[in-house]
């Protein structure tokens, strides 16, 4: 359904290559999808193909482009350890920089989601980016590392409770901090909402999804402050 472009960052004007996929009808607004550790797979494609026939303008920043343009990984284990070294060799200002870029060129009201190392990166683009209406993250174990940084738009966080690598301390560190945020908790484990995930959990995933469309639909008409 969608096609690549090409955005140029905030944060150095690196260019860098997007997914991009339009809506089918009526347009409900622009999303800024994130990657897993994984990059923009064949499975971040079909999401946003996904959220296009929901009537999003979907767009999926290829982050890693810096490191290996297209760099997609097939789950084999080599290039799962290279999606957690691309990760780790992204930093978090680049992030928001490449994802500012996502926004600009998309038109109001832009909402963000992202999975995994994406629900991380969707939080600190909510804390950060300008232009943000609402924001979901999946599973974001990263966000430990964020948790001083305050989302600037309405903010959701799906989590499984049997995720070994999100101990439930660490989400109620979350949403002790942060009591404004709404927290789900998901009979499932990490990466729930991918069906070449292990964990998937199809269950979850469909209700996830649905809380995400409702928090975007709440908040159609609301743009962060400048």
């Amino acid at each position: 359904m969608g096609g690549t472009i090409a955005l140029k960052s905030r944060h150095d004007g690196f260019e860098f290559a997007a997914y991009h996929a339009k809506p089918t009808d009526a347009r409900r607004g622009g999303l800024v999808l994130i990657q897993e550790i994984f990059g923009v797979t064949d499975h971040i494609r079909e999401l946003c193909d996904g959220f296009a026939q929901d009537g999003y303008e979907v767009i999926a920043p290829a982050f890693y482009d810096r490191l290996e343009p297209g760099f997609a990984a097939d789950y084999s284990p080599e290039s799962i350890q290279k999606g957690v070294e691309y990760s780790q060799a992204t930093p978090w200002d680049q992030v928001a920089g490449d994802a500012q870029a996502a926004i600009d060129a998309l038109s109001s009201p832009v909402f963000v989601t992202g999975y995994c190392w994406g629900g991380a990166a969707a939080w600190l683009v909510a804390c950060r980016c300008d232009g943000v209406a609402a924001a979901a993250g999946y599973y974001g174990r990263r966000i430990s590392e964020l948790v001083d940084e305050t989302p600037r738009c309405p903010t959701i966080l799906h989590f499984g409770k049997t995720d070994a690598s999100i101990p439930l301390e660490k989400v109620d560190e979350i949403r002790d901090r942060h009591p404004d945020v709404a927290i789900y908790l998901y009979d499932a484990g990490h990466g729930f909402n991918s069906d070449r995930r292990r964990d998937y959990h199809a269950d979850s995933a469909r209700l996830a999804r649905l809380r995400t469309l409702q928090l975007f639909a709440r908040n159609a008409g609301i743009r962060s402050e400048m």
